[in-house]
């Protein structure tokens, strides 16, 4: 599955931005999906994970309550709702997809397909 990410920028401290990753190639709703996000200096980390139905999600402590990961498989497309942003949350953000039928995770290493990254610049 080929994935492309969109709708970073440049936002001030307390305000919100929504990314967006289209997917295309294969069956979208055979993937689970996840967003991770990787600071310079810093590792790859996750952010949060939505099943393959939208049925259940996970979010890493640090965003918890202002974020919200959600599909839409008719539409291919997965999306991360970011409010109350913070200038910690400065970092290129990625979609990743790892097949349904390999279960949930959360380690990048797990997530075989990969977007391009949208770098989001919170200013505080």
């Amino acid at each position: 599955v080929q994935l492309q990410a969109s709708g970073g920028g440049l936002v001030q401290a307390g305000g919100s931005l929504r990314l967006s990753c289209s997917a295309s190639g294969r069956t979208f709703s055979r993937y689970y999906m996840g967003w991770f996000r990787q600071a310079p200096g810093k590792e790859r980390e996750i952010v949060a994970v939505i099943s393959w139905n939208g049925g259940a999600t996970y979010y890493a402590d640090s965003v918890k309550g202002r974020f919200t990961i959600s599909r839409d498989n008719a539409k291919n497309t997965v999306y991360l709702q970011m409010n109350s942003l913070k200038s910690e949350d400065t970092a290129v953000y990625y979609c990743a997809a790892r097949s349904r039928d390999s279960g949930y995770a959360s380690d990048p290493a797990d997530f075989g397909s990969w977007g391009q990254g949208t770098l989001v610049t919170v200013s505080s």
